[in-house]
């Protein structure tokens, strides 16, 4: 089978297996949508003939198998189904909120990229010194410490105390007109600084390794017996063969910037895709809940996909699956 039309494969039963598990999970979920949706006092204040109107409206007393056979139905025909907490087809609220994350979560990757590489190279070129066990101890403490926590202490700290960001949302509140994009790009600096840090540790030690292994490599001994400095041979022979492998790295982490992106949008009401999931999530908002978990899939899969091209740069025996024997 072609490696295109192998691709396509792939991504077909990936996208049916998410939809699939998304719409199992909402219907093992204890909210009750009608209620969640309605409002509490409305819903006690209800018929029992309302109720079961609305609920069937909803495919809430459906099975999974049957809901989520008849969505594919429609998805087939383009309609991926009506969003209850925002009144409007998903495919719009999905268009929307991604516009909405799209700048977050691009500043976000290049920032984590760019900060990863440097301090990759800057410990790995100065082994065993106070700048390295100082890049390494700060990679480590970034690993183990919850992205929420982050964002609520940068929260409060530069948006509180020192007032340098805004407290929250893309935009001032209150504000008419267009909104232009020097103004969000103040509003998501802080959150896609904050979300940055999740990729930052692994990039960073991964292009210390790599640093290491450059540094010791014979044409390197050759540079220096020439008498070049250390800068000159981290950047003119060493950059070159980094870059590449830590943009590859970066590639395969679209999913943890997603997924980051669902907490921190909420901890600085930044109305995005991850904030438009919880907002679904809590209102057993199935077909929203299904149409975004489809978008990431595809962002994802976008990702991988580049990193395993970029593999077969880095390394042409993997291109074309070739395996050569010794």
């Amino acid at each position: 089978m072609p490696a295109p039309l192998r691709m396509l494969v792939r991504l077909t039963v990936l996208l049916l297996a998410v939809s699939l598990v998304t719409f199992a999970l909402v219907s093992a979920s204890p909210i009750d949508p009608v209620q969640a949706n309605v409002g509490q006092t409305a819903y006690l204040t209800m018929s029992p003939e309302r109720r079961a109107a609305l609920a069937e409206r909803w495919g809430a007393g459906e099975g999974v198998l049957e809901r989520w056979a008849a969505w594919l139905v429609d998805a087939l025909h383009g309609d991926l189904g009506y969003s209850l907490r925002f009144n409007a087809p998903v495919v719009d609220v999905v268009a929307e909120r991604l516009a909405g994350s799209a700048l977050l979560l691009a500043t976000a990757w290049l920032l984590s990229g760019a900060l990863g590489l440097a301090l990759g190279v800057l410990a790995g070129a100065r082994r065993g010194s106070r700048l390295d066990r100082i890049v390494c101890g700060w990679c480590y403490l970034l690993s183990a410490t919850p992205t929420f926590w982050l964002a609520m202490l940068a929260l409060m700290v530069f948006s509180v105390w020192l007032g340098w960001f805004p407290v929250g949302f893309a935009s001032a509140i209150g504000g008419t007109g267009a909104v232009s994009f020097a103004e969000r790009l103040h509003h998501a600096a802080l959150p896609a600084l904050v979300l940055s840090l999740t990729g930052v540790a692994n990039v960073a030690l991964h292009t210390r390794e790599k640093t290491l292994e450059v540094m010791e490599a014979d044409y390197v001994r050759f540079a220096r017996s020439r008498g070049e400095s250390e800068r000159s041979i981290v950047v003119r022979h060493g950059l070159r063969n980094l870059v590449l492998p830590a943009l590859t790295l970066q590639c395969a982490q679209v999913s943890e910037i997603i997924g980051g992106s669902v907490l921190v949008e909420q901890v600085f009401s930044y109305p995005g895709l991850g904030q438009a999931a919880v907002t679904a999530g809590l209102g057993g908002d199935a077909p929203l809940l299904v149409g975004i978990a489809l978008a990431t899939a595809l962002l994802v899969f976008a990702g991988n996909l580049a990193a395993n091209l970029l593999y077969g740069v880095v390394d042409p025996r993997l291109r074309a699956g070739e395996v050569h024997h010794g």
